[in-house]
This record gives structure tokens, sequence and C-alpha cells, in this order.
């Protein structure tokens, strides 16, 4: 715990003691500490995946809070997301407990502190500031080739991840990240996979199950059904396991960003609009999933597309520009680093950079 957070965390336990034998929490107090700003805090998106009822918190658990921080002493049938849950209205946001108490799990009798408000939610600091990779797959199968990623590899990337304390994020809570809504994980990483492969469910869907990983899939409609594409019972499985997000990559995965010959500008501007039209209506129809987020194909784009895109009412679109995303990145041209089939492990830690330091002088 950093020097911050002792400094607000000691003087409650301090508090919590005097109050243990109390049956009723202090009021607020109009003085309380300043908020920590390290490590910084978050409310990521509710996750819709079906689980067995959390447990309930207890309320006579609780030794004292004021309007930031509550000190509860979890007991048996406490976790930290059950504790989340109940005081922080999500049970995804447990690891704001964990990181904050510096602890793995609520262990019964070891009070723990519960940060309630965002500290720093776009991640700046005074001798740098937090970036957000977003890693951008396309195909998976047995053997390694530039486009596809190898079954070991994908799992060799996962367990690193899992391993090395990298938070695994969606894509979706990006946009309240770069409006300072909203918190990430200090190490946060988001995963896309492009174009809608059968692959994407047969190899790389049980690997995200297996670790807990959301996942955004950009389709283009246009594939959907053929020979080698996902079908809409594979992608209401993986929507329904609640850590698939089903969202466009266009129409027909033209390139967009090159008109047609002797096309226009009044058809050209009709022709994006159905590239961005057409995919939303197919999958609401077909998922009954909210779509509102867009993958350039081919990673590029335009003035014209981004335009049509922000009247659509889409809220993120990511290109293939490699980089992390700071709290200043524009949501509709995020950046993605490509993980490709003929990279080794060294080459896929380096394009997890979550921090970007910079020179004081």
């Amino acid at each position: 715990m950093g020097r911050i957070g002792r400094d607000v965390v000691f003087p409650l336990l301090t508090l919590s003691a005097a109050l243990a034998g109390c049956v009723t929490p202090p009021p607020p107090d109009p003085r309380a500490p300043p908020t920590p700003t390290a490590p910084p805090l978050s409310t990521p998106s509710p996750s819709p995946r079906s689980a067995a009822p959390l447990p309930k918190a207890s309320p006579d658990r609780v030794v004292a809070r004021n309007e930031r921080f509550v000190i509860y002493k979890p007991h048996g049938g406490d976790t930290l997301r059950s504790i989340a849950q109940d005081y922080l209205g999500n049970a995804d946001r447990y690891w704001e407990i964990a990181d904050f108490n510096g602890v793995t799990a609520a262990e019964p009798d070891q009070m723990l502190v519960i940060p309630l408000r965002a500290g720093n939610p776009i991640g700046v600091f005074a001798n740098g500031y937090q970036t957000v990779p977003i890693l951008a797959y396309h195909r998976f199968g047995q053997r390694e080739s530039k486009m596809e990623v190898s079954v070991a590899d994908f799992a060799a990337q996962l367990n690193y991840l899992a391993q090395n304390d990298y938070r695994v994020v969606r894509l979706q809570d990006m946009e309240d990240f770069l409006a300072g809504r909203l918190a990430l994980p200090k190490r946060a990483v988001v995963i896309t996979v492009d174009d809608g492969y059968a692959s994407t469910y047969k190899y790389a869907f049980p690997l995200l199950k297996q670790h807990g990983f959301p996942a955004t899939v950009f389709v283009y409609t246009d594939f959907i059904g053929a020979s080698d594409a996902l079908t809409w019972p594979q992608m209401r499985e993986m929507v329904a396991s609640g850590l698939i997000d089903i969202q466009a990559h266009s129409k027909t995965h033209a390139n967009l960003s090159y008109r047609l010959p002797g096309e226009s500008d009044e058809r050209y501007r009709e022709r994006l609009d159905a590239e961005a039209r057409v995919p939303r209506d197919v999958l609401l129809r077909g998922l009954q999933a909210k779509v509102d987020m867009f993958a350039y194909p081919y990673g590029d784009t335009t003035d014209a597309l981004v335009d049509v895109l922000r009247k659509r009412d889409y809220r993120v679109a990511v290109t293939v520009n490699p980089g992390g995303n700071a709290f200043f990145a524009d949501p509709l041209l995020l950046r993605r680093s490509m993980i490709l089939g003929d990279q080794d492990l060294e080459t896929f830690k380096a394009k997890l950079q979550t921090y970007r330091q910079m020179d004081p002088r």
C-alpha cells in the first residue's frame, strides 16, 4: 500500500478500534481525509455473466464508515466479489478492494477498507499517465501463420496476463474511462477479435471462459453463416456467457477509406451509412444486443466515416494503429495492437504497455 493509502487507512483503523463496540456507525465526517491517488479505483460496467447468487455482506460487520470509506470485518461467507456487490454496487469492482488493501481474498475477521469513491479516474500521475492496450486478434488454429494465432500461443498469452496481474476489462468501459467517469485497473488490457471466424468460438472462447476474461468480437454481417464463419447459435451462446460482446465490423468488410470508381460524394456517404447501419440492425435482430462499437475494416478510416459513426450514435471505434490509449484518446479512433501468429511471447509482452512515463525536465 502506498504512502497516501496508509495516511488514509491508519487513521480510519484507529477510529475503527474505538468504535468496535458501537452498534450504530458514526455519521459522515465533514473533515474526511483526502481521496487517495494510488492505486486508481474504478466502476466497471456490470457484467451480465450468469453465476450463482453472491452471499450478502453483513451490515453488522461494518466497524466504521464515512462518505469515502467503509471499514468492514468479513465473516466466513464473504468474498471480495460479494462485498463489492453490496458496497460498490458491482461485483466486478472487487479488484478495487483487493488493490487498496493489498489482498487477494476476504479473510474472516481481517478488516478491509472499502474505498467508495474513485480517486484518480483518468490515471494521471506526477511522472506519467496510464495507457490501456487493446489487443486485436483475427483467427485461431492448430498451426502458426501470420494472421492465425495457434491455440498454444493464445493459451500462453492468456496465462501470462493472468499470472502477471493484468486485468482484462471490457471495451465498452473505455468510453467512461476517456470521459473521466471511470477508473480502470492500473494494468488494464482489452481483448478484441475481428471478422467473425468460427475459430473464435471453437478455440478462443473456451480459453477465455477458463480465465473469465471478457472480449469483444467484431463481425462483418455479410460473413455470418459462411463455411468458415460464426453461426447465430454460436454467437448467442457466447453472448449468453456474459463474457463476449458481438459488435459491428461493417456489412461487407470493404476498405471504406476508398471510393468506388466514379462514386460521387453523395453515393459514397450513402454507402458509408449503410456499412454502419446494416450491421447494427442485423445484430440487433439476431442477438437482441446493443451495438454501439465499430471496428474499421483493415483499420482504415476517414473523416467522413467517423462523422457517419458519430451520427449513428456509435460510442467507440477502433483502428489497428498500434499503441495504448490514454485519457486524451479519441473514443472513435482508439489504437489497437495486432497480435499475429508469427510473433513470440516476448513480442506479445512488449505490446502490454500500461503506463507512459514523462520526463519532468
